[in-house]
């Protein structure tokens, strides 16, 4: 079978079937695992988001649409070629994949239609649904139903594992630092299942801008800083930059300020791709937000901001 996968998630769980050699086309954002990455590229990113600052991307992705321009381009004379009888793509989110006019008119130029598969997952069991709908649409059934179940096992054993805490801390997910978004879709449902309650995330949900001030009223007792497309590393940076009293006043008396426990994650890894690794995000907020029950170590793919890093007030 040749597969066009559109979207990192739905790549990963493509080789995680078995299926990597079946690849033709990725789309830019696809990296993992590390034996897709010579596959042809058949998305181009509008905006070159490596050097620039949260509050640059915004501004840019903002006045792209304004102006009508697409965000990204499919590379249609690449897509002809690779000759698929199946491409995965998304309507779920149009600020991170090609707009389905573009991907329908490509579509209609090939000598064969393909099967096209929409995904468009909103929670932690949709994307576990996708899992098993992938393996039908590829002929790997049994195989998506193992990856499905033990996926679901690994949820249920850190539940259970965080169960038996005393207390469930309050935990902010910012998806976006500059302006501030509080995360949505599956996050406050993987704070959940890591033994957190979530005052300003909504579930199934897309991310929704906030003001500081619901930041300052939470009050949470463990503060994640996952802006979409950031690394943990340059997460952080952004982090440095904002946290001054001028922007986020009140900033030190935050209780996971005063107690150090403000971090950065690798939010494309764990966190913004609707794949099998959120399960990993899972565990990984889960030492986070327990870390006596998970040996009090930082989990790989997470920055810990300084305690002594209290600027704002």
């Amino acid at each position: 079978m040749r597969i066009c996968s559109l979207l990192p998630g739905a790549t990963e769980i493509v080789a995680a079937l078995g299926l990597a050699d079946d690849l033709v086309g990725i789309s830019h954002e696809c990296d993992y695992p590390q034996e897709i990455r010579h596959k042809p590229v058949l998305v181009r990113a509008a905006i070159d988001t490596a050097q620039a600052t949260s509050r640059e991307i915004d501004r840019r992705v903002r006045e792209t649409l304004e102006n009508g321009d697409r965000l990204y381009a499919l590379d249609e004379s690449l897509f002809s070629r690779a000759q698929p009888d199946l491409v995965i793509t998304q309507d779920l989110c149009q600020v991170c994949a090609i707009t389905p006019s573009q991907l329908q008119r490509a579509i209609a130029a090939l000598p064969k239609e393909p099967r096209l598969l929409t995904l468009n997952p909103t929670g932690l069991d949709d994307v576990l649904a996708d899992v098993e709908r992938i393996g039908g649409a590829t002929g790997r059934e049994p195989e998506a139903l193992t990856l499905a179940t033990t996926l679901r096992a690994r949820l249920q054993s850190i539940h259970e594992r965080v169960a038996t805490a005393q207390e469930r801390p309050t935990v902010v997910c910012l998806e976006w630092l500059d302006p501030l978004y509080a995360a949505g879709h599956w996050v406050p449902e993987m704070v959940a299942w890591a033994g957190g309650l979530d005052p300003i995330g909504t579930g199934s949900a897309p991310s929704k801008h906030i003001a500081w001030e619901q930041v300052l009223a939470a009050a949470p007792d463990v503060l994640v800083m996952m802006p979409c497309g950031f690394s943990a590393a340059k997460a952080l940076c952004e982090l440095d930059r904002l946290a001054v009293p001028s922007r986020w006043p009140g900033w030190a008396t935050i209780p996971a300020v005063r107690n150090g426990r403000v971090f950065a994650v690798d939010a494309s890894s764990y966190f913004s791709r609707p794949g099998p690794r959120l399960v990993e995000g899972v565990a990984m907020l889960a030492a986070l937000c327990h870390p006596s029950l998970f040996g009090a170590t930082l989990p790989p793919g997470v920055e810990h901001m300084p305690s002594g890093n209290h600027r704002a007030s």
